[in-house]
């Protein structure tokens, strides 16, 4: 399975690592934030010398209760970090992560090269039409309701067989509009419990009935650091434990806050197959 970032192919036969840059304070992990142009910067590069091959670029809080952000306030932000980034890092493959497809123009207008939307699509009627113009990868995850109420009690008979139906509409729908290169992402905790993301962890390899790349968002998140009884900045350790079984089960792409030591977690889990 390759990608193509604007003629860059990126292969993922072999698992590949996203790095998580967050240009809002309202973030769940303080770690991944970035406040200036400076840091930025220097957490881009620091991402990219560990390993990183893309680097995702967000303006919006997805934490649960967070609501949906100024849409003004948003463009401005991806368009100053993805424009600073082009200019010094200009190798760099960006990702922008919006539910909005006038957001994800506007990255794209300067120098982004895919689209990590957690709505796929249904947010926002005009963003798939506005990937499939632009010709970039699009990762589409799965969440039941928004960010502001998707842990209010969320339910299902069958949380994984109710993702790959899900899964199965929202990839039509894009191949339809011209999406070539599509990214399934099931959206750990996302309207979901702790019992759901270990169930959907569980079963993930069900997921490549698509045959499309896997993206597996698990880092330092709450069905982690609730489970041992410590906080997001002590998840590492589990982070890299269920990376491990995210690889074993077909994981293409990991998004992370900790890109060396998801580099080291595949290439150790490469050694072993």
């Amino acid at each position: 399975m390759t990608l193509n970032f604007g003629g860059r192919l990126i292969a993922t036969d072999k698992p590949i690592v996203m790095g998580i840059l967050n240009l809002t304070n309202d973030s769940f992990y303080e770690g991944s934030r970035v406040s200036d142009p400076a840091s930025l910067v220097t957490q881009a590069k620091k991402m990219i010398e560990e390993g990183a091959s893309i680097l995702d670029v967000g303006a919006m809080s997805s934490r649960p209760g967070a609501r949906i952000t100024d849409e003004q306030d948003e463009i401005r932000k991806i368009v100053e970090a993805v424009g600073i980034l082009i200019k010094q890092i200009p190798d760099a493959v960006i990702s922008v992560d919006t539910l909005r497809s006038s957001v994800a123009k506007a990255g794209l207008d300067v120098g982004a090269a895919m689209v990590n939307d957690i709505s796929a699509g249904e947010y926002d009627p005009h963003m798939m039409p506005t990937v499939a113009a632009y010709n970039v990868p699009y990762v589409m995850m799965h969440m039941k309701g928004l960010p502001e109420n998707m842990q209010s009690d969320p339910q299902y008979k069958d949380v994984v067989l109710e993702i790959m139906s899900y899964f199965s509409r929202r990839i039509d729908t894009a191949l339809q509009h011209g999406i070539r290169d599509v990214v399934l992402d099931p959206g750990f905790g996302f309207g979901k419990t702790i019992s759901h993301n270990f169930e959907i962890l569980k079963s993930f390899e069900a997921f490549r009935i698509w045959d499309k790349p896997l993206l597996a968002g698990i880092s330092r998140k709450s069905m982690i650091w609730k489970t041992l009884g410590t906080d997001a900045g002590q998840t590492l350790n589990g982070t890299t434990a269920l990376h491990m079984t995210a690889l074993a089960k077909g994981a293409s792409i990991l998004r992370v806050h900790d890109v060396r030591e998801a580099v080291e977690c595949i290439k150790l889990f490469e050694f072993l197959k």
